[in-house]
């Protein structure tokens, strides 16, 4: 979702039961929401300044700790309004899945006559509510050396770790051994003396390898994992880390096959650990290991086959949500562009300057701010926040691949090369597709709140491919009606199939990564072949789904072209690669 687009989301609709995910990674634009929101709210601020000690951890925490507060406050407002006079409270329920036990039992108020039943039952329904999770994100790759001996991504860790909220910190983009060892360091990761959790662990995993490996390390340190979520590579929102042709059907049979092996390995660990500590453990019960999924999903019924194909309780909708203001910031000009983006509109860019894929949005304000400065003479940005600094190549000190200073050295070293001019024109295109995402990302929450004006700052959004399919804007109850389906789907019938859209995300992005390579290094020419067999199991998995009845909605049919066309354009890559190698 970026940094700044569910930056607030807990604040609009958490009291209403609903989890959402904060980033942290930007502690000074968590500052000005943090001032805006005070005011709202008659809460008291004292402004922490950038340099001020600390202060990216502080600012981090002040932040949680006043979404904390309004959140409850909102919360406690609908908890004790009576059903009667309260259409949110209501609205709570309503927004329930059509089977859950509340939502069934709030629906039987209307057809009680028996007024002390209704009030009993009124009660009952009152003491179950519970407000959203505020959980937040931590890239655990952006993680630049800080103040106090702290990195980036370790002060963001702080902060949470400082702040009143009990929720879930989120670490994804990869494994990070000096942020993991820092969750040793706080008391509210491990368990208290009845067993509760104040703070939980989610990793964001590419595959059970990956879960395994990373969920070892913390187990030594008696760290447990509430979630392990799986994530498609490139059919998702924001970054997109490419999974080497490994397929998310192929992904989720392995981890249905080896679920009870993640706490057979790591429970033992986590048990020495307490005993040794000298701390009592009472047993987890369904707070740990649970395995959840993201990516690309678009309706109910591709939400029930990872139900009963790979015993997926829960999953996680992104995107579709930023067509919903009432959960989302974003601003009117990039809300207009999202509702008429078509498949072509949302594309899998060269924008970061982390030098990852990002799925991004044509004609966005950032895509053309960025171009208008080319056109001045003014490539790049001034890189006002530097969240992003990695490269070293002309400096001794990182900076950011999208600022001006590195890209005015960039093309003066493809303008002196010896590359023919074919070859600099597309390494020009390359530097030139770096935006500033660190500020662009925050821009569309700012002009939506009214804190800016849409001419002080551009507007980046990244949203993932499924959203050409939703058409919006969208209440918040359409929303979930659509995501529990009921009444008319908010995608057309036509929609492919999830699987198959990231079937052919993969094999268009293999075919990128072969016009880019040089084929005559063996090295890589036996990656391709590797990304190649794991793309052939993959087609496999998705040619014994597409053989299952469907559910109504899910198109199955899609799924069943997508294996028979991108099998064939795999065999006319592989044909490209065995060519090269005789």
């Amino acid at each position: 979702m970026g940094t700044g687009h569910s930056i607030d989301t807990p604040i609009r609709i958490a009291h209403l039961g609903i989890d959402s995910v904060v980033s942290i990674v930007d502690d000074l634009l968590l500052e000005r929401l943090r001032k805006h929101y005070s005011t709202l709210y008659n809460l008291e601020y004292v402004n922490i300044a950038r340099n001020a000690v600390d202060g990216r951890a502080r600012r981090i925490a002040a932040y949680l700790d006043m979404a904390h507060e309004i959140v409850s406050r909102k919360f406690q407002e609908i908890r004790d309004a009576s059903f009667a006079d309260s259409p949110e409270k209501n609205r709570y329920f309503a927004m329930l899945p059509s089977d859950h036990a509340l939502r069934i039992k709030w629906e039987s108020l209307s057809r009680l006559a028996d007024p002390t039943q209704r009030i009993a039952l009124e009660k009952e329904l009152t003491e179950a509510m519970r407000p959203g999770s505020i959980d937040v994100n931590i890239m655990a790759k952006v993680d630049l050396p800080h103040e106090n001996d702290l990195s980036d991504a370790v002060a963001a860790l702080k902060g949470f770790a400082m702040s009143k909220v009990e929720s879930a910190v989120v670490l994804s983009a990869g494994f990070n051994p000096r942020l993991y060892n820092a969750l040793a360091n706080f008391q509210d990761f491990y368990r208290t003396e009845s067993g509760a959790l104040k703070k939980r662990i989610i990793l964001k995993v590419s595959d059970f390898r990956s879960a395994m490996i990373q969920g070892k390390f913390l187990a030594k340190k008696g760290l447990e994992v509430s979630e392990f979520r799986i994530e498609s590579g490139l059919n998702c929102g924001g970054h997109a880390f490419y999974s080497d042709g490994w397929l998310l059907p192929t992904i989720l049979r392995e981890f249905n096959e080896k679920r009870d092996l993640l706490m057979v390995e790591l429970q033992p660990m986590i048990t020495s650990f307490y005993e040794k500590m000298g701390w009592s453990y009472v047993k987890p019960g369904d707070d740990v290991g649970e395995v959840t999924v993201q990516g690309g999903i678009g309706t109910l019924a591709e939400t029930r086959r990872l139900a009963t194909e790979y015993g997926i309780r829960r999953t996680g909708w992104g995107s579709p949500f930023l067509l919903v203001p009432e959960a989302t910031s974003v601003d009117a000009a990039t809300l207009d562009l999202l509702v008429n983006a078509g498949e072509d509109d949302l594309y899998l860019s060269k924008a970061s300057p982390l030098g990852v894929p990002f799925n991004n949005l044509r004609h966005s304000g950032s895509e053309e701010w960025t171009n208008d400065r080319y056109a001045k003479g003014k490539p790049g940005s001034p890189c006002p926040k530097g969240f992003l600094k990695s490269n070293t190549e002309f400096t001794t000190e990182p900076i950011c691949t999208a600022s001006t200073e590195f890209i005015t050295l960039k093309l003066e070293q493809i303008e002196h090369s010896d590359a023919p001019e074919s070859a600099k024109a597309k390494l020009r295109a390359d530097v030139l597709a770096k935006t500033c995402l660190c500020d662009h990302l925050g821009n569309g929450s700012l002009i939506e709140l009214g804190i800016i004006k849409e001419a002080q700052g551009p507007q980046a959004i990244c949203p993932g491919p499924n959203l050409a399919w939703f058409k919006g804007p969208y209440s918040l109850m359409e929303m979930t009606d659509h995501i529990y389906g009921r009444g008319e789907s908010l995608t057309p019938a036509h929609r492919p199939n999830m699987f198959a859209k990231e079937l052919v995300m993969n094999v268009d992005y293999l075919e990128r990564l072969l016009d880019d390579a040089n084929l005559d290094d063996a090295k890589q020419r036996a990656y391709f072949e590797s990304v190649m067999s794991h793309l052939e199991e993959g087609i496999a998995d998705c040619r014994r789904l597409a053989e299952l009845k469907p559910y109504p909605g899910e198109n199955l049919a899609s799924l069943a072209v997508a294996a028979d066309e991108q099998s064939r354009r795999l065999e006319q890559l592989r044909e490209r690669l065995d060519t090269v190698i005789a």
